[in-house]
């Protein structure tokens, strides 16, 4: 809810993993050999600063002409037609150190920079990044002096690697210089290594090579018995003592079962096996005190009635039955932890395994972790609309027998899909999903009245040039209908919501291979076959009419009665402000239908009450009762001022997600709000990532958001009070269409309709 997908975008890790967990510090020598590295006044390498990386190559080297201090400073250059869509710099060090915060300092200047740059600052563990920052939210861009800047993250107690350094997006001139690099306000080099203790991850490693586990085809006898399996699996990874405390690599357990489950006649041998697997692992002890299921504040039970039916018999479902029964109260979990004052789950000791794909037995891997991350710890597991057992059926043959790196990770996009969850892709791997190309036409589509229209350009001018206007009704591609081509993708688009798959697959429908593309489109009536090119974009404009707020100043009063205020550029330290003058007005329409910059649910959700007032409320899961979720109270917005004492309209649709979802329950709860628009992405809760085979990483919504009644927000979205659509008419005739009926609603009736058509394209 409070991290957007494009801010927690993985940036290229350098160096090596290293192991190692838990801390203990020992009286060592700081980092002197960081000295003159971070200024960039060690001597270069070539035209390379020393001890650096990055990529593109080309894109980045020393300048002794622009610095800032000394001989040298580091210059980003991506003028003209620069190859990727940025150029990060960065070195890795290992955290083997401790404490509370980690503080990235330096000088920057820019030079017509067109997306953003900045500083940024990762924190990673074994599964990949665990904590990130890269300036994008400030909006560093075109011409600027030199400036100090600086990125904060708190130090993940999991963490093992930071990478940091310096990006530039789009096109133009970066330079940097002067960094610093610190940790609890003491710079980097002065502060004392730690030596970490291993763990059973780093001291079991049978199977770091693979998991000798090979599968050409599978009967329906060994479906069965591995749907089993990985139940028993995820079971156990959350109840057995010796897992939860983190006595043995489950991941490697997995592999040392699979060749006998595999191996079994039939179903009760496959139950033996397992048994006998889970009794050598020792007796399971009484707890003492016990966990006990408290009732009063539930809102969803363990998945636990499958303990007692056939799928196990009589002496599998005693052995897990007694796993449960002695589970002890105040349960840790090795393999994950709930985040501090938020209570969304974070999945540690959770590897990778960037190098090991395909290999059928991490492959299994994959699915049996996610599934299981699914059924324990997912809080929406209700709402999914499917069957989540027989999603584990129908996925094994899929995934297990994926005979290549793509098609692996398809198979688990499809999975993932399969959670109607617009929070949970596989983020760093859409480029398999269909359709796939490096290249794509420079138009924007967004489906209106059930048709792909196209709503402007990427990039004007070679927009323009493919002969499509705003307004034409895309009708095929390459030959094939629209509503085809959508019915075959959206198995690999994963939405809580139909109105979101359509707006994700509208941003990818002009991919595909570089070069020539063949449209059918109409116009006025008429049929028009457009043969046109795909091209490569760069990712600021690739991204152009993704959001449907207004362009220019983020606060503006389009007339004397009416203000406006768009969340995409918002700043949470000029609220008051934003209020102040808006002061006098009939109205202030606040534009949500965008990702807010900045995090104002408090600050200026205060703004709009004139009473305590409750706006929402969470659930969160259980470790000593995995499965379990439980009702948090309400919470609440405090009255603050300046208030706002005007009508308060609120503009959202598809494109409004997660924070912005968030946003709008607390500014509707102001007693003379009105919401206006269509239904919202439906895909609340703060994320929680997840790491998975392959070195891919997915998310879910990590906690569940109601409304104080408990009216749930998941795959529902936000309603609108007052629907209003974007029309085909409207598009070509460039209205913004739910504005006007925000405007209406605020100047009521007796305004001339051409007056507010007027003031909404201002």
């Amino acid at each position: 809810m409070r991290m957007t997908i494009r801010s927690f975008v993985a940036l290229p890790c350098l160096l090596s993993v290293l192991t190692s967990q838990g801390a203990t510090p020992q009286p060592a020598a700081g980092r002197p050999e960081l000295a003159g590295l971070l200024d960039f006044e060690a001597e270069p390498v070539g035209r390379v600063p020393k001890g650096w990386g990055g990529a593109p190559a080309g894109t980045f080297a020393v300048d002794p002409q622009i610095v800032h201090g000394g001989r040298w400073a580091l210059r980003i250059d991506r003028k003209d037609t620069p190859p990727g869509a940025f150029t990060e710099v960065s070195r890795m060090i290992p955290i083997d150190f401790t404490g509370e915060q980690l503080e990235l300092r330096g000088f920057l200047r820019t030079e017509d920079i067109s997306d953003f740059a900045g500083l940024w600052m990762r924190e990673d563990d074994d599964g990949g990044a665990v904590a990130f920052d890269n300036m994008h939210s400030r909006q560093l861009k075109a011409t600027t002096e030199w400036t100090e800047y600086s990125i904060v993250l708190p130090l993940n107690k999991a963490a093992k690697r930071l990478v940091f350094g310096v990006l530039a997006s789009g096109t133009g001139r970066l330079w940097a210089d002067d960094l610093g690099l610190l940790v609890d306000g003491k710079p980097i080099a002065d502060v004392a290594r730690v030596e970490r203790p291993k763990t059973v991850l780093d001291l079991d490693t049978e199977f770091d090579d693979g998991s000798k586990i090979a599968v050409k085809e599978l009967t329906k006898t060994q479906v069965a018995n591995l749907a089993m399996l990985g139940k028993v699996w995820g079971f156990l990874k959350y109840h057995h003592p010796l897992v939860t405390s983190g006595k043995r690599h489950w991941d490697y357990e997995l592999f040392r079962i699979l060749p006998r489950v595999l191996a079994a006649a039939d179903a009760p041998a496959a139950r033996v096996a397992v048994t006998q697997w889970i009794a050598d692992l020792g007796t399971v002890p009484p707890c003492g005190p016990c966990a006990n299921l408290v009732e009063t504040d539930l809102h969803l039970r363990p998945p636990a009635t499958w303990l007692t039916d056939n799928l196990l018999g009589a002496e599998l479902g005693a052995t897990l039955r007694g796993v449960q029964r002695n589970r002890p109260a105040k349960q840790q979990q090795f393999y994950l932890s709930l985040v501090p004052g938020i209570g969304n789950p974070s999945f540690e000791h959770e590897l990778a395994y960037a190098t090991l794909i395909p290999d059928a037995g991490y492959q299994l891997l994959g699915l049996y972790r996610f599934w299981n991350i699914i059924e324990y710890w997912y809080p929406y597991r209700d709402v999914i609309g499917a069957s989540w057992d027989d999603v584990l059926t129908a996925f094994i043959p899929r995934i297990a027998m994926a005979n290549g790196g793509d098609t692996y990770r398809r198979e688990m996009i499809a999975l993932i899909a399969s959670v109607n969850d617009t929070h949970a892709n596989l983020w760093n791997a859409l480029d398999v999903r269909p359709p796939t190309g490096a290249c794509g036409v420079p138009i924007t589509l967004r489906f209106i009245e059930d048709q792909a229209v196209v709503t402007g350009y990427s990039d004007a001018a070679s927009g323009t040039a493919s002969g499509l206007k705003p307004g034409d009704v895309v009708k095929a591609i390459d030959g094939v209908a629209v509503p085809e081509l959508v019915k075959r993708w959206s198995p690999y688009y994963a939405a809580s919501n139909q109105p979101t798959r359509l707006r994700d697959i509208a941003g990818s429908m002009m991919h595909g291979a570089c070069g020539p593309a063949v449209l059918t489109a109409s116009r006025d009536g008429k049929t028009l076959e457009i043969k046109t090119e795909r091209t490569a974009q760069l990712r600021e404009t690739a991204s152009a009419g993704r959001t449907h707020d207004r362009p220019g100043d983020t606060f503006r009063k389009l007339s004397p009665e009416v203000a406006y205020l768009k969340l995409s550029s918002v700043q949470a330290a000029k609220t008051a402000s934003y209020i102040e003058s808006a002061a006098g007005t009939k109205g202030l329409i606040i534009d949500i239908r965008n990702y807010p910059s900045e995090f104002v649910v408090f600050t200026l959700g205060s703004r709009l009450i004139e009473r305590p007032t409750t706006f929402a409320r969470f659930t969160a899961g259980d470790p000593a009762n995995p499965g379990a979720f439980h009702w948090g109270e309400p919470l609440t917005l405090q009255p603050a001022v300046p208030r706002y004492t005007g009508k308060i309209v609120i503009l959202i649709d598809e494109v409004s997600q997660s924070q912005a979802e968030y946003t709008t329950m607390a500014f509707r709860a102001a007693a003379d709000a009105t919401v206006v628009g269509s239904t919202t992405a439906g895909a609340d809760g703060n994320v929680s990532p997840i790491p998975l085979p392959g070195g891919l990483q997915s998310m879910i919504s990590g906690i569940g958001v109601f409304y104080p009644d408990k009216k749930p927000t998941q795959r529902v979205g936000i309603t609108a009070d007052i629907e209003a659509k974007p029309t085909l008419q409207g598009i070509r005739s460039g209205r913004d269409e739910v504005l006007e009926v925000g405007l209406r609603h605020i100047l009521g009736p007796d305004v001339p309709a051409a007056v507010i058509e007027q003031m909404a394209k201002q």
